[in-house]
């Protein structure tokens, strides 16, 4: 016998199950149906089981105070080697009593880069930043530091080139012509310096005792590599990117020459050309630091791929937009720094940040020349024979500072995504 519904009325229905609340997500995600609800449960045990093991050798059977390996023998993890050993692992072989200048440094540059986040800053205020930020940063590291008059002039000549190019047909006149004498007075001072009219004067700041590169190691030395090589690497990669688009046939060519010869080797071989090949070529008695070869090396390696990532951004933009930039009235390059390169970067935030987060971690490579960075010197901390033996303790914590750092990274980019898109979005 069936139920009949007279004509006009609808079967009452059983009420829907609470999909609201945490009970509903995990009815909705997790036990939606038996296959679901098997693994949710296999997975929940096996995820329990490796947390239970990892918290059982890492913290409950964990050695915190050990005067020596020996006695964190036959127990659970010996992070008395990290309090051990944790200012060599951050500062490598820099004197031991000045310690508090790395540190220091490390501070500097974490504070230049946070507040390099902050998109207040993106004005003037961000030059003012990353000038004190690596003043600081390169004087407690160095101790002392000479700034040649050669400097001051090619930082002129730079201002006033980029103001005029930049403000041309829309600055009040008072302003360009500031930017001309600016750059006119860089012109003529590099000019008689190359002469040798104007003398070798330089401005010799030194409070503290010189510490040469080679000391050098730790979280300073990954930091500093990392941050100034993804700095000078990212104008840099802008230019082939755009010589890489170019119409004219031998800037082109040069560019993707360039770019497919950096990107067909390895960092390692670049590194060693600049460590071993290059003092070969140099005249004799003219000599380039390690650490600024190394520098360099990453510059160009890291150049050559950022370049790749922002002409993916340049192609996806519609053509109109350069029409429409033609129309205004404006040159190539306001066209290009005004419009068409900020909407092309804001398209390559995620793969531009996974560039940068691969070339951070890259960056302990540089063993391979004898630069000491934070991975090595943790992995320095070995040697010592009273705390051999414990590789698993060394690892998962460079892998932490590691991760923290990229984690950060990653994090800010998906927020910077989000505000810059905001206008876009659907």
């Amino acid at each position: 016998m069936t139920d009949t519904v007279p004509v006009g009325e609808r079967r009452q229905l059983a009420p829907p199950a609470d999909d609201s609340g945490a009970l509903g997500w995990i009815r909705r995600n997790l036990f939606s149906s038996w296959a679901n609800s098997i693994t949710t449960v296999v997975l929940i045990a096996a995820v329990g089981w490796i947390l239970s093991w990892f918290l059982e050798w890492a913290v409950f059977t964990a050695n915190f105070t050990a005067a020596n390996g020996t006695e964190c023998r036959a127990q659970g993890a010996c992070w008395a080697l990290i309090g051990e050993k944790w200012r060599y692992i951050f500062f490598g072989s820099f004197p031991y009593e000045q310690h508090w200048r790395p540190l220091f440094a490390i501070i500097a540059m974490l504070a230049m880069l946070i507040l390099s986040a902050d998109r207040r800053m993106w004005n003037w205020r961000l030059i003012v930043i990353w000038g004190v930020g690596s003043f600081i940063t390169f004087l407690l590291m160095f101790g002392e530091i000479h700034l040649p008059l050669s400097l001051f002039l090619f930082v002129a000549l730079a201002v006033g080139a980029i103001g005029v190019i930049l403000r041309k047909n829309i600055a009040a006149a008072g302003e360009l012509n500031a930017y001309r004498a600016l750059a006119a007075i860089g012109f003529v001072g590099l000019v008689l310096r190359i002469a040798g009219i104007l003398p070798s004067w330089s401005l010799a700041i030194a409070p503290l005792s010189y510490v040469e590169t080679n000391l050098w190691g730790g979280l300073p030395v990954t930091l500093i590599l990392a941050t100034y090589g993804l700095a000078f690497a990212f104008p840099y990669g802008i230019l082939l990117a755009l010589g890489r688009r170019s119409e004219l046939p031998l800037i082109k060519g040069l560019c993707v020459g360039f770019i497919e010869l950096i990107r067909g080797v390895p960092l390692i071989s670049l590194l060693i050309m600049a460590s071993v090949m290059l003092p070969l070529f140099l005249p004799s008695g003219v000599t380039i630091d390690k650490f600024l070869r190394a520098q360099v090396a990453v510059i160009l390696f890291a150049g050559a791929y950022i370049a790749e990532v922002i002409r993916g951004g340049l192609q996806s933009l519609p053509k109109g937009q350069f029409e429409a930039a033609d129309a205004m009235g404006l040159n190539y390059v306001q066209k290009t720094a005004l419009i068409i390169l900020p909407q092309a970067l804001r398209v390559v935030i995620p793969p531009l940040i996974n560039t940068f987060i691969g070339f951070f971690k890259d960056t302990s490579l540089v063993l391979i020349i004898g630069i000491f960075d934070f991975l090595n010197t943790a992995n320095q901390a070995l040697v010592d024979p009273n705390w051999a033996g414990f590789p698993g303790e060394i690892y998962l914590f460079a892998a932490f500072v590691y991760f923290i750092f990229c984690y950060s990274m990653s994090r800010y980019s998906k927020h910077l995504e989000i505000e810059l898109n905001r206008g876009t979005r659907r």
